[in-house]
């Protein structure tokens, strides 16, 4: 069955792109065939005078390349032949005597983008559904039919790698400002514009749009010396970023760089070569292989059991509440966010507010579309109509007493079908609901702060927990955009409870005399996105003392050693960043800056200072120990939600897969060589987790199939 299909319309071939049983189209081999017999019509058929692309989906234009076709490569060569056969394509559409147009509306991205930039004309929808990327770099590759080389001959060298370097979105507007799209039109409109063009005008040839360019960028950007300057400080912001940590970001800077040395032929035979190299290592593999995950985790089909929701509550308009109602008005539910009183529950809205009018001023979303999520979001302090709500989410501060009087509250007036959840991060929910008269509908439901941009949410089961509650909170979470996992009840679930581990031995190390900036430089330089004592600053010292006290019991039935210090630091008036002091000090109007105070606090100060190797050693492997153990604990399901947790809630290092899959990378015989070693110099809290041990015994991989 052809993804593409074409019609000829007053000699103009309509080509319109609707891959067969999928709900997005993807550039793979077989469209690649059918683009190459499009092109062999256009050119043979002297009656067409160009041709217009468009797509068959509702929303989507091309959602990249499919990635099934470049994870089953196995070498080097296979990949190359693939990217320069793309790349033959796509030069026919730019080399073609007949103009041919992209009509784009909903999500064009890698391979769509790179189809796009090589067509002639561009025309984009004025949806906000509409939206550009080439988001190859956050798989650990590169675009690989020419993006590289043509994005930036037409939106400038700095803004291209400003979206090559982070595979970011660019809608509507700022594809009308930076030159990408050449008309912006209503939907319907699409096809009747880019016929006109074909009609009353010749192509373009791809060359540099410095009408999108200011007059210091087109300076900067049209000299050998201006252009090895951007190219440096492109290299070394990269660097400062990730920390050597990914080589495709590094590669992509030099793909641009060739093509502007040695000429665009030269640029992509060296892109084609990267592409290639790239798609073979662990890093983009490792990437790739998240990727499917996450995709998974979004695809899988959802339960039966579950009820459909249009109605939420949210108890709290605190910073969690206000998230959770953003990202559930964005999804379309109507929400009821209740606070204490309402000036309160006004503020929750105002804030909710004033971030979705950021958008607007990005051109993100519309003025009508901001009033449409506006209008759904219902602030109040009284539980009228909560009586009609098909699931309620509790979200205020980490006090049990509080949180259990909510819900005694809440269980008097909602219907026998309510679903009700808890934000909670930390306590268990068997201990929340054991005074519920109805424990069977109470689920945990653990966002991620900020919640507008964190990916994960966290569901948690009780042994009560019945079907229909977890179905409907999956469900629930995904319509919000999340990549959900289900774990099973405990201290800390999964996530609190590995970055708790993790934070305690941060703590430790200081209290041994490790400096502030190296247990973070350390963990950095590993790939994690912040330090973990910046970390425990953003959260809060008095959230990571709380949670200290929930876990405590846990760790010290394995021999563990939990640190007091967050808890005399919250005592002394160190909260982090929330009061402008904590490891580091946060002036208003200035840089953060080391703490020097907090040194007063250390208990161990006389122990011999652990050397950079060490801190890597004990943080590192802290936390893959206890994700380990929660899998052994029956906490969570499988080492692919263990792997989702970390890297997309806890920010562990996206190129290594995950705690699991590093384990796998370094084998786990290395892994419990390198715990024993730790647990005879540092204590019982390091005894590695029996499904480690298991796995060395019997040579087994937590990814047996890979």
């Amino acid at each position: 069955m052809n993804s593409l299909q074409t019609e000829q319309q007053d000699n103009i071939l309509l080509v319109t792109i609707d891959s067969p049983g999928e709900k997005v189209n993807k550039l793979d081999k077989a469209m690649m065939d059918q683009f190459e017999e499009v092109l062999d019509e256009l050119a043979n058929n002297n009656s067409l005078r160009g041709a217009v692309i468009r797509s068959g989906k509702s929303n989507n234009f091309i959602a990249g390349a499919d990635i099934n076709m470049i994870r089953s490569c196995q070498s080097e060569e296979e990949l190359r032949e693939l990217s320069q056969r793309g790349g033959a394509i796509l030069k026919r559409i730019q080399t073609s005597g007949k103009p041919i147009v992209a009509a784009i509306h909903g999500a064009c991205m890698g391979g769509g983008t790179e189809l796009a930039l090589a067509c002639h004309y561009r025309v984009l929808s004025d949806s906000s559904d509409t939206k550009i990327a080439l988001p190859e770099v956050q798989l650990g590759l590169i675009p690989g039919m020419g993006g590289t080389q043509r994005l930036p001959r037409l939106i400038g060298i700095q803004q291209s790698l400003e979206y090559l370097l982070t595979g970011k979105n660019f809608y509507v507007r700022q594809a009308k400002r930076n030159g990408f799209a050449d008309e912006v039109v209503y939907q319907h409109k699409l096809v009747d514009v880019a016929r006109a063009f074909i009609l009353n005008h010749q192509p373009g040839n791809g060359s540099e749009n410095d009408n999108s360019k200011g007059l210091t960028d087109r300076v900067l950007e049209g000299t050998h010396l201006g252009r090895n300057i951007i190219f440096s400080q492109a290299r070394k912001k990269t660097l400062a970023r990730t920390q050597g940590n990914y080589p495709a970001p590094l590669a992509l800077i030099e793909c641009v760089k060739a093509g502007y040395q040695n000429g665009i032929e030269a640029g992509m035979r060296h892109e084609s070569e990267s592409f290639a190299h790239l798609g073979m290592t662990q890093e983009s593999r490792e990437m790739v292989n998240l990727f499917f995950a996450m995709n998974q985790a979004k695809s899988t089909p959802s339960d039966e059991k579950s009820r459909p929701v249009e109605h939420i509550g949210v108890l709290g308009a605190g910073l969690m509440g206000s998230g959770i109602t953003q990202v559930s008005a964005d999804a379309g539910f109507n929400v009821w966010m209740k606070d204490r009183d309402l000036p309160s529950a006004a503020k929750g809205r105002k804030a909710i507010a004033r971030d979705i009018e950021k958008r607007v001023n990005k051109h993100i979303i519309s003025p009508f579309e901001r009033d449409q999520i506006l209008s759904r979001i219902h602030a109040t302090d009284q539980y009228d109509g909560f009586g009609r709500l098909d699931l309620i989410i509790e979200a205020v501060f980490e006090d049990q007493s509080l949180k259990q009087k909510l819900f005694a509250e809440v269980e008097e007036i909602v219907s026998p079908e309510t679903i009700i959840a808890s934000n909670t991060s930390s306590i268990p929910i068997s201990q929340l609901t054991e005074n519920a008269k109805h424990p069977e509908r109470f689920v945990g439901m653990h966002y991620f702060s900020p919640v507008p941009k964190m990916p994960l949410l966290e569901i948690i089961r009780t042994d009560q927990t019945s079907d229909e509650a977890v179905a409907t909170a999956v469900r629930a979470g995904r319509t919000q955009g999340k990549t959900v996992i289900v774990v099973n009840d405990g201290p800390g679930f999964y996530t609190t409870r590995a970055v708790s581990a993790y934070m305690n031995e941060a703590l430790l190390l200081f209290e041994e005399g490790a400096d502030v900036k190296e247990i973070d430089r350390s963990m950095k330089d590993f790939g994690f996105p912040v330090g973990p004592l910046t970390l425990l600053d953003e959260v809060g010292i008095d959230i990571g003392a709380h949670v200290a006290s929930v876990l405590e019991g846990l760790f010290d039935e394995r021999g563990g050693v939990t640190s007091k210090l967050s808890a005399r630091l919250e005592e002394a008036g160190y909260l982090g960043r929330k009061n402008g002091k904590g490891f580091y000090l946060y002036p208003d109007d200035g840089k953060k800056t080391l703490n020097e105070e907090v040194f007063e606090f250390r208990n161990n100060g006389d122990t011999r200072v652990p050397t950079a190797d060490e801190i890597h050693e004990r943080l590192s492997l802290v936390m893959v120990n206890e994700a380990a153990w929660c899998l052994g604990d029956g906490i969570l399901k499988t080492p692919a939600d263990g792997d989702l947790g970390a890297i997309l809630g806890l920010g562990f290092p996206p190129f290594t897969g995950g705690p699991f899959r590093y384990i796998d990378q370094e084998g786990g015989a290395a892994i419990l060589k390198r715990l024993e070693n730790l647990r005879e110099t540092c204590g019982d809290r390091f005894t590695p987790a029996e499904v480690i041990r298991e796995h060395d015994q019997s040579n087994r991989r937590f990814y047996p199939d890979e």
